[in-house]
């Protein structure tokens, strides 16, 4: 789970591997805060992972809003339509507070970008597609023609 006032900029470093695995983004990246929104900041090193991109921050940071909000953002692929314009990809979202369901919904991602979300919302699911779609391009390794004999 991502921070819900995380604004993803840029992926931190390429690759995939141990350390990226289970980001809640895909990938770790750098960004924004937008805890406070008339005062974004951009977070140092040692900020970012702990805290932008696993969320739960609450009584840590020093920038996370006191209140109600939520605490975490994660992300899932439900199914993936490819076609002559590009993929489409089905996302769910749920927004956190205590580990427990806050928000949710779904949400479609495109060539055009993220549908059904806040702006925010919309680039967390931007980053996380992004991010999907790299591992899935990875992992598929060269092509191969499975009819040459």
């Amino acid at each position: 789970m991502s921070c819900p006032y995380f604004d993803p900029v840029a992926p931190r470093f390429a690759g995939s591997g141990p350390e990226t695995a289970m980001l809640p983004l895909g990938d770790a990246w750098t960004g924004i805060c937008r805890a406070t929104p008339d005062q974004p900041w951009q977070p140092d090193h040692a900020t970012l992972g702990p805290l932008c991109n696993l969320g739960y921050a609450r009584g840590t940071c020093a920038r996370f809003p006191q209140g109600d909000g939520p605490d975490a953002v994660r992300f899932a692929v439900s199914s993936e339509i490819s076609n002559d314009r590009g993929a489409t990809i089905h996302l769910y979202y749920v927004i956190e507070r205590d580990h427990h369901p806050f928000a949710y919904g779904p949400l479609e991602h495109t060539s055009a970008g993220v549908q059904g979300a806040g702006p925010l919302l919309a680039r967390q699911a931007q980053a996380y597609a992004r991010s999907y779609l790299r591992r899935k391009r990875a992992g598929r390794g060269p092509e191969r023609n499975i009819d040459a004999r």
